[in-house]
């Protein structure tokens, strides 16, 4: 609206003027030479108008001539920026969605139009890293460095490409001077700061802490944590080289953080040793009140030097008591209790934690049950079932599990990385916790069995070669349980000179004299060893080592040698059998198959040991004589 009456003012007063000219009389002459010319003063007026106006016309027109070859490279410059822009936008985006051939193109391009763009060298630079051109990155990143407006991106760039590389000096180096150029570079700082740690050296990572703390990088909460942290690494290294240092470096850094626990347990020796027993109790109790911890235990027991096992269990029990319920106060009172011999207090700490036990529950239950009452099989049992046991919380950092605190993570370099917890991979287990359920367990903690002795021993046939023997014995590797089977056991002496093959081809021959075949209802078929399950699928199958007359063996056993076998419906109402009758092979001869019962041992025989050799109470007592069912007993008869 203003615009518009401005216009009609101003429209207003032309026509005013142009009125006013035209009532003026009078004539205006101009007399230049011969020539004289005479006119009214509007027609004056009129000419002279004119006259600026053509003369404006000209100078316009002599000023574009003369500035068009400047316009023309200004706008094909411009053109051609155009174009670079556009095929760097469109590289980016090819670059973002993983497009290696499309970014290469875009780069190409950007690079002929607008080769001086900075984002020029970056489209080249990642277009190089997305195709794994590493010689072609560093390239693109050491140009960027080169130059004033991007030395800190090339600087970044040319970092990334040493710690692909695995050169770790290169990209300290980079970092280094990338933080004198720009102190508050996050990534540097960081950088050089694990260095520091990762070279020991703690008076550089805290004059770098500081530094991050004073522009501004960090918070406080995380600057005291961390500064602690350093502190306790410091105080750690220096603990036998100079113990006036490590002693303050370990206080300041309680002070700063009274929750790590390194740094309460190198206290609270510190003032344990300068008699302030009452000062390291309660720094003691102050971190296991937020993370309790077996180191916190322990240091707690000694806190006073010269104290019996007793005085030491009462004061683990008044620190259990401020975490009720917790497996690590649990654990602290029990390994107390056993070195004070208190047995039962020790069972009463641990009775929580056996229904699922972790691996230091099981090995506290069989110390005890060793120390006790001495029972090895009960502590060999608590063994076995600590190696399938729930891990135990440890120092995790990133995926790695390290047996003592450190300052930093292996992995990242972060700072405060570990952190007392169960590790990661710990992950539930579908199976049976219960180790009596455990075949494996079953054959490991079931006595050694004994050999079939017989009055006379049995001539094994001629025509069965030892490779049968071996066919037949390894077609389960499932291990045996005695109590469920019966094991009929001879030997081959002779030599194995044919093929399975033909060995199976040939029938089986009755041998002759038998004094075991007599005994019982009907014929044998030696040289085999075959199992009779009465109420169970074929289970598997072992051949042992052949009969030996002994003069002195006790009579109970030549009678249970020739006691008679099972009927043979029996043997024959077995669901599956082992092998498929084959057109190609000889029928063998329907006999019937029995069962021969072998000699047990009760479950408590020790069985006989060598009185010389001394006896591993831990080692796995399987029977060495018997032969071993399924692939392991293979390799171990094909080895001999």
């Amino acid at each position: 609206m203003f615009r518009i009456v401005i216009f009609l003012i101003l429209v207003g007063l032309a026509a005013a003027g142009s009125a006013w000219v035209a009532e003026q009389t009078g004539d205006v002459v101009l007399n230049w030479g011969p020539w004289r010319v005479a006119m009214t003063l509007p027609v004056f007026v009129l000419a002279l108008g004119l006259t600026i106006a053509a003369c404006v016309l000209v100078w316009n027109l002599i000023s574009a001539l003369l500035r068009a070859p400047g316009r023309i490279r200004h706008a094909h410059r411009n053109r051609r920026h155009q174009r670079g822009r556009h095929a760097i936008t469109h590289g980016l985006l090819a670059i973002g969605h993983g497009d290696s051939t499309a970014a290469r193109q875009h780069a190409d391009i950007a690079k002929r139009l607008a080769g001086d763009d900075p984002l020029t060298l970056l489209l080249h630079a990642q277009a190089a890293q997305l195709e794994g051109d590493r010689d072609g990155a560093q390239r693109a990143f050491r140009a960027m460095a080169e130059r004033h407006d991007t030395r800190l991106l090339g600087l970044r760039g040319l970092f990334i490409e040493a710690q692909r590389a695995d050169d770790a000096y290169s990209a300290v180096m980079i970092a280094d001077e990338a933080l004198r150029l720009a102190p508050n570079a996050t990534w540097a700082s960081h950088a050089v700061l694990g260095f520091r740690c990762a070279q020991g050296d703690w008076d550089g990572a805290l004059a770098i802490l500081d530094s991050n703390y004073t522009a501004g990088m960090i918070d406080k909460p995380s600057y005291r944590r961390q500064r602690g942290v350093l502190l306790t690494a410091r105080a750690l290294a220096l603990e036998t080289e100079n113990r006036d240092v490590s002693r303050s470096s370990a206080m300041e850094a309680v002070k700063l953080a009274p929750t790590l626990v390194p740094a309460a347990v190198l206290a609270a020796k510190f003032e344990s040793e300068a008699h302030q027993v009452r000062r390291a109790m309660k720094i003691i109790e102050a971190a296991w009140a937020s993370c309790p911890h077996p180191d916190l235990a322990d240091a707690y027991a000694h806190v006073r030097l010269g104290d019996s096992a007793r005085q030491r269990l009462t004061r683990v029990e008044n620190l259990a008591a401020r975490t009720p319920g917790h497996i690590e106060g649990a654990l602290a009172v029990a390994r107390a209790a056993i070195d004070a011999s208190e047995f039962g207090r020790a069972r009463e700490a641990l009775a929580p934690f056996t229904e699922d036990p972790t691996q230091r529950v099981a090995m506290l239950m069989a110390e005890l049950e060793r120390t006790e009452s001495g029972d090895a099989g009960k502590a060999r049992e608590w063994t076995l079932r600590a190696v399938r046991a729930r891990h135990d919380p440890a120092w995790t950092a990133d995926g790695y599990v390290s047996e003592r605190w450190q300052p930093i993570s292996p992995v990242t370099g972060r700072i405060d990385a570990f952190q007392w917890q169960t590790p990661v991979a710990n992950l539930p287990s579908e199976r049976n916790s219960v180790i009596e359920s455990s075949a494996f367990a079953e054959a490991v903690l079931a006595p050694p069995a004994r050999p079939v002795i017989a009055e006379t021993p049995a001539e094994p046939p001629r025509d069965i070669p030892a490779a049968a023997v071996i066919a037949l014995a390894v077609q389960d590797n499932v291990p045996p349980r005695p109590a469920e089977t019966a094991v009929a056991e001879t030997a081959v002496d002779k030599p194995v000179d044919e093929s399975l093959d033909n060995a199976l081809e040939k029938p089986v021959e009755k041998p002759v004299d038998n004094p075991v075949e007599k005994a019982g209802d009907g014929p044998l078929i030696e040289a085999t060893a075959v199992t009779a399950v009465a109420a169970e699928p074929a289970p598997p199958l072992q051949a042992a080592a052949p009969a030996e007359t002994d003069a002195t063996e006790p009579a109970e056993d030549s009678e249970a040698a020739e006691a008679p076998a099972k009927p043979a419906e029996t043997a024959a109402t077995a669901p599956t059998p082992l092998f498929r009758t084959r057109n190609d092979l000889a029928k063998p001869p329907e006999t019937p198959i029995q069962a021969i019962v072998p000699i047990m041992r009760p479950p408590d025989d020790p069985g006989v040991e060598d009185d010389d050799q001394p006896r591993d109470e831990f080692a796995e007592q399987i029977a060495p004589k018997v032969q071993a069912g399924g692939w392991r007993g293979f390799w171990s008869r094909f080895g001999s």
